[in-house]
């Protein structure tokens, strides 16, 4: 089990660095990591080329995630398998190889990934997502205060130490590359959604 363990953390990678916003961006001749908040995730995919590219992006980081944990799982025929795959396509997404190790923020990979993981926990944490951005209507805090419960929630549940080191290593990992934007919220220039756009340098968002 343990020597299939290194392909599927390969083949999540790999998966996971085909970044969706930057594939869907070559579409319309447009890098959204030089737009907005310089963030190549679906909010910034969102403002810089509207609705329809960020529903593709959406669904290509939620597809790689799901892919990825199931590659994993099959090839070791444990959880472990889908976890180590599915942490694997987060870090492709944020630090992608055909990208120059510039990428996202992977939380919508993230989601994909908990839900193959604990599809209870899944909904939980998105349900908190949404009642946050709906009353602050700030993106970033809901995946930073959703990051953070992650880990709480899987030992609060007596989840495998597995899935508990996981969520840890993947709420640790949002909430860093939301390190900006945590700055932003606390100064109060952070960008809500709905708002209308800014100028590219002011970098007010960025997520996903």
């Amino acid at each position: 089990m343990i020597i299939f363990l290194v392909p599927a953390a390969i083949v999540g990678y790999l998966l996971g660095s085909l970044n969706s916003s930057l594939i869907v961006g070559k579409f319309y001749g447009i890098d959204v990591r030089k737009h907005g908040s310089g963030n190549a995730g679906t909010t910034n995919t969102l403002r810089t080329l509207g609705k329809k590219a960020a529903l593709f992006v959406l669904a290509g980081d939620m597809l790689k995630g799901i892919l990825a944990y199931l590659i994993g799982f099959y090839l070791s025929g444990q959880p472990i398998g889908g976890m180590i795959g599915g942490l694997s396509a987060i870090i492709g997404h944020n630090w992608p190889v055909y990208f120059g190790f510039k990428g996202g923020r992977g939380v919508l990979t993230s989601l994909a990934v908990l839900l193959m993981m604990d599809w209870k926990i899944a909904l939980l944490l998105l349900g908190v997502f949404i009642i946050i951005v709906a009353i602050a209507r700030y993106v970033s805090l809901g995946s930073i205060i959703s990051a953070a419960l992650f880990p709480v929630l899987s030992l609060i549940l007596d989840r495998s130490i597995q899935q508990i080191i996981l969520s840890a290593i993947i709420g640790l990992m949002i909430i860093i590359l939301h390190k900006d934007n945590i700055k932003r919220l606390l100064s109060g220039t952070e960008n809500k959604l709905g708002a209308k756009k800014q100028k590219d340098v002011s970098r007010e968002d960025g997520n996903a």
